[in-house]
């Protein structure tokens, strides 16, 4: 079944255990609703439901009792690891891989998609495969020569395409209404760069079938009905692409949490729901760039926008496919069709997100035809591709350097909304799109103290902790970065992969010819 649509081969907790489930989540008894979703049922859930409505009438009955005897808890116990005081930094990541690793095993109706070859966890609490983590952690595993793991975490992505349609946003059953950003291209190419051409034809046919994830709906779009699923019709019938979430209930492993956010918008909850399951596939979960006006989350509308970062990242698929299917008589009408539908798009980014007032790109909120007003490291995306003009390119730059540099690297948001996506937080897979982005119009200065910022903060945690976490704080207490959805976690996948990569590259950079003042 494509897209995600069914999920009858695995259980899921919202749907098998409907009344439960909400007590569950409702009653407080985990500090977070993502426990429960990773519980494993002791019993078949018809068993557990029957027993429930039974017990739930008798004066003694006690939820959290009847949970321990109806489901093993999950155990966020870390693997034994203890860092060795010897190691440098680098060899403290080399020894990580082995710990974040996960074999094939099944947990026997849980939400858990069982993968068929090994992969890399991002660490703490978070025991699954997740999409977009997964291509920032590979940089560090090409630094450690470990293209064993990176042809098994694709071939993993391969089986998911082959299953659902896409690439859900981790392999649990509660992601199976969306994806995460589209870097699946960005994984090819990495692996290509070593093994060749041959990995190419082998990996193509499943990025047209990510593509066509991204763009379904397309034929059926109109001037009325300019929006279905992932793809946005402008009023030229140029097409573009927003984050979406084919359910608008609230999401399994933040229940409590939606309903809560939704009672309070004034709004009809469903819409609400599925703009927040709609910034869930953005990654950016959560971001004042998807809330009104950059107010609080009941304001939140991510479905109205038509992100930067996104929309280049379609492009490089676009254009990708283009490049690798060129000359192939069998694809000729694919191929005249992705040249005008990729020409459009790439004008679209110059006219839409490019704001000439503020010298940055934006996103756009096709619903009121205007950019948005959140400046955010996604406005490099054109810069990492090499789209960006020379012109948009140095006013990025100074914008980089006069605003979001701070004494740590780069902030994500100038807007300090509490949320872990926002200022005054600096994430590892922002600080590579930084890198690439400043480094392919020559501003090598502000790479190499900016970026360099980034890599003392990460040594300054790890000797400090022992550990690499995942956001960090850009003013000052680096370790307390601003928490979101979760408490911070430590590992951590993306982090390491970036901190490998980037050490290595900056330590060939010439040092810089000034030293830039941090943003006020």
């Amino acid at each position: 079944m494509q897209f995600g649509l069914s999920i009858s081969h695995k259980t899921d907790f919202l749907l098998e255990f409907g009344p439960f489930f909400k007590a569950i989540q409702m009653s407080g008894i985990f500090s977070d609703s993502i426990t429960f979703n990773d519980c494993v049922p002791k019993y078949p859930p018809e068993v557990i439901l029957e027993n429930y409505e039974r017990e739930k009438e008798l004066p003694a009955f006690d939820l959290a009792d009847f949970l321990l005897d109806h489901f093993e808890l999950p155990d966020f116990t870390p693997q034994h690891y203890e860092t060795n005081p010897d190691h440098t930094i680098e060899e403290h990541i080399d020894s990580l891989w082995q710990i974040l690793t996960r074999e094939h095993y099944i947990e026997s109706g849980s939400s858990l998609i069982p993968l068929p070859y090994p992969y890399i966890v991002p660490g703490g609490r978070f025991r699954g495969f997740y999409y977009w983590d997964t291509y920032f952690t590979m940089l560090g595993l090409e630094e450690n020569g470990r293209f064993d793991l990176i042809e098994n975490m694709l071939d993993n992505f391969v089986f998911l395409i082959d299953q659902f349609g896409f690439i859900p946003n981790a392999n649990r059953t509660y992601y199976l209404g969306r994806s995460q950003p589209p870097v699946f291209a960005l994984m090819i190419e990495l692996l290509a760069g070593r093994s060749g051409p041959a990995v190419w034809e082998k990996y193509l046919p499943f990025l047209e079938k990510e593509y066509d994830f991204w763009m379904n709906g397309h034929d059926i779009v109109t001037a009325d009905n300019p929006a279905v699923r992932r793809v946005v019709r402008l009023p030229d019938g140029t097409l573009m692409n927003r984050y979406w979430d084919h359910f608008d209930a609230p999401r399994p492993e933040s229940y409590k949490e939606d309903v809560e956010v939704g009672s309070i918008s004034g709004r009809t909850a469903r819409e609400v729901f599925r703009h927040i399951r709609a910034g869930a596939e953005s990654g950016w979960d959560f971001s004042s760039r998807w809330f009104k006006n950059g107010c609080g989350m009941e304001h939140i509308h991510t479905t109205d926008i038509l992100p930067i970062d996104l929309n280049c990242l379609v492009l490089n698929i676009e254009k990708t496919l283009l490049a690798q299917y060129a000359g192939n008589p069998e694809k000729a009408a694919f191929t005249a069709l992705l040249s005008r539908r990729s020409a459009a798009r790439e004008a679209a980014l110059h006219r839409l997100f490019w704001d000439d007032a503020n010298n940055f790109f934006m996103d756009y909120d096709w619903v009121e035809a205007c950019r948005t007003p959140v400046f955010s490291l996604a406005g490099v995306y054109p810069l990492f591709f090499g789209w960006a003009t020379p012109f948009q390119a140095a006013q990025t730059a100074g914008m980089l350097e006069s605003r979001f540099l701070k004494t740590g690297g780069f902030v994500t948001t100038l807007t300090e909304s509490g949320q872990q996506w926002d200022y005054p937080n600096g994430w590892a897979p922002l600080h590579w799109i930084v890198f690439k982005g400043l480094e392919n119009y020559g501003y090598r200065d502000l790479v190499k103290d900016g970026i360099g910022r980034w890599l003392k903060v990460n040594r300054i945690v790890f000797q400090k902790t022992g550990k690499l976490t995942d956001p960090y704080n850009m003013i000052s207490r680096f370790e307390d970065a601003q928490e979101g959805e979760y408490p911070n976690q430590d590992g951590f996948g993306w982090t390491n992969g970036v901190y490998l990569r980037l050490s290595r590259l900056l330590a060939a950079f010439p040092a810089p010819e000034k030293v830039l003042e941090a943003g006020k």
